[in-house]
């Protein structure tokens, strides 16, 4: 039998290191050609506008990874939220893990917490901060 003790000094430091690297400020992180592909099918011919702290209530209806630290959440065709997360989310770029998120007004905010839950076990992998949403919409024609 395994004594607790040991686990729980084994996984305490791991814990507090996952935690800690979502604490980092994010650092820009050099995207592969394929996730730069992934921001230019979505975000390609779209403007950038100022940045908002949450999104509207209900607005997302697709979450998409492009990287360790970026996530797009798409409103309609027109409008996609860009967000950098406050730091590298270890694991979140593969889409082997589901994010499970607690949101704590209208919509997902900065500052939120969201996790990566593995598909197959159900145990809870790093937990990871969101930044700023910035919105991309089709200019008007």
């Amino acid at each position: 039998m395994i004594n607790k003790t040991i686990i729980a000094a084994i996984a305490l430091p791991l814990a507090l290191g996952a935690c800690a690297a979502g604490q980092r400020s994010a650092e820009a992180e050099a995207l592969t050609p394929d996730q730069l592909a992934i921001l230019d099918r979505h975000l390609g011919g779209k403007v950038a506008g100022e940045p908002v702290s949450c999104l509207p209530s209900r607005s997302a209806s697709e979450t998409i990874r492009v990287s360790d630290n970026v996530l797009l959440y798409r409103a309609s065709g027109r409008l996609v939220y860009k967000n950098e997360l406050r730091g590298r989310c270890p694991g979140l770029a593969r889409d082997d893990d589901i994010i499970v998120s607690r949101v704590n007004g209208p919509g997902p905010c900065r500052g939120d917490i969201i996790h990566l839950v593995d598909r197959a076990s159900g145990m809870q992998g790093p937990s990871c901060v969101l930044g700023d949403f910035v919105p991309y919409r089709t200019p008007a024609q």
